[in-house]
């Protein structure tokens, strides 16, 4: 997938980033989906992954124009890492807290599109946004697990928040799993094997949404060799922060 630069707003986009500006109030998020300082930023990732060693197989089944690339999450680097390898322009989900801490520059620059938990208006318009970029030819990135996986050998609960109406309002764009893991080798160099689908068969419009989630679901595992828990990452994450230390030995 050539990469592509939609600089040069429409009205469209410009009522949509105003609307988004409006539902973060004292967040800067860019311009979600058409950051001009895109191209810049992959560059210098792809200048600085000297410390990973990062692998893709099935790349080539990524055709030209928009595309879903749904993976699982076992890093916060996942989606830094398939930009890096790549020349797909990627724009992901991203909870908006990233936006407001020290490395806020760094999402808005890759035009990521912010969410918010729990907030069904902020849904609604990252769905929009993302259509958007879809327009323009970029693809979107999508980990519907919600939170990085605790245990990077379990894939959690796919959850269809986003997904679902993504894939409803945009049934024609081709949906690809994507899956990462991490290996550390001596000398602190990380290797990365990236994986991607071909495009799933998914006819959006026949199958529930049960079914939808379970051929994501499949494909994901298929695909990265986890194994499946039915629990989402976050409801486990916070499990385990409230039980109690183990005793002492």
């Amino acid at each position: 997938m050539a990469p592509t630069d939609a600089s040069s707003a429409s009205p469209d986009y410009d009522a949509l980033l105003a609307a988004g500006r409006a539902l973060f109030p004292g967040v800067r998020i860019g311009r979600p989906g058409r950051s001009r300082g895109y191209r810049a930023t992959t560059t210098v990732l792809r200048v600085l992954r000297a410390r990973w060693k990062i692998d893709v197989e099935g790349a080539g089944n990524v055709a030209g124009g928009p595309a879903f690339l749904v993976g699982n999450h076992v890093s916060a680097l996942d989606p830094l890492v398939v930009v890096a390898a790549t020349p797909w322009r990627v724009s992901a989900f991203t909870k908006v807290e990233w936006f407001q801490g020290r490395g806020a520059v760094f999402f808005r620059l890759m035009g990521q599109i912010p969410l918010r938990r729990g907030d069904r208006a902020v849904t609604d318009w990252a769905i929009d946004m993302a259509s958007a970029a879809l327009a323009a030819g970029s693809a979107i990135g999508i980990y519907p697990e919600g939170s990085r996986s605790p245990d990077p050998t379990k894939l959690h609960r796919i959850h269809g928040r986003v997904l679902l109406p993504l894939l409803a309002a945009n049934p024609d764009v081709p949906v690809h799993a994507v899956t990462t893991a991490y290996t550390h080798r001596r000398r602190r160099r990380t290797h990365v094997q990236v994986r991607v689908s071909p495009p799933l068969p998914l006819d959006v419009a026949a199958l529930t949404d049960a079914e939808i989630l379970t051929a994501v679901r499949d494909a994901l595992l298929a695909l990265g060799g986890q194994t499946y828990v039915d629990a989402s990452s976050h409801a486990v994450k916070a499990r385990r922060q409230a039980a109690p230390p183990p005793p002492p030995p």
